[in-house]
């Protein structure tokens, strides 16, 4: 989404109304992009997560930077896929002789809860996380697949 023009006070670090302006624009803006699946999201660490789906399977992708393979728990009920773990902090208490200048990186606890269209057999999902990324397989099951059927579209 573009930017719309802004002054250039409102980039500028000595002016207070700036840091509000960039909180009120970057809350609008993750609104704006919500999608079904991102109601459930439950705080500012939930992982970003892509969702797509076949004739045969839904595939969940999420991205979990500096998360731990021990750290995360994925569980399925009631047909919602549910991706909860812990992002630990790298900083220990020796650190206190260092004086921090910026600290930006998120650590703590997150839930993402997505739901499904069925109910799909656990015994057959697959789950395999890689360089930072959580890939999940989701077969349907074959009554679901089976419902499904192409319609025909005839010229008027």
């Amino acid at each position: 989404m573009a930017r719309p023009y802004l002054p250039s006070f409102f980039g500028r670090g000595d002016d207070p109304f700036g840091s509000l302006f960039r909180e009120v624009q970057k809350t609008f803006e993750d609104f704006s992009q919500r999608t079904p699946f991102a109601q459930f999201r439950s705080d500012t660490l939930s992982p970003n997560i892509d969702v797509a789906e076949s004739k045969d399977a839904i595939e969940v992708t999420a991205e979990l930077p500096g998360v731990d393979e021990k750290d995360l728990d994925v569980t399925l009920a009631n047909e919602v896929l549910t991706i909860r773990g812990e992002k630990r902090t790298e900083r220990d208490e020796e650190d206190k002789d260092k004086n921090w200048h910026v600290v930006e990186r998120s650590f703590g606890s997150f839930t993402r809860a997505i739901p499904l269209p069925f109910d799909p057999d656990a015994t057959k999902v697959e789950a395999r996380f890689d360089k930072g990324v959580l890939h999940i397989h989701l077969p349907k099951p074959a009554e679901v697949a089976k419902k499904q059927q192409k319609i025909e579209i005839k010229k008027a």
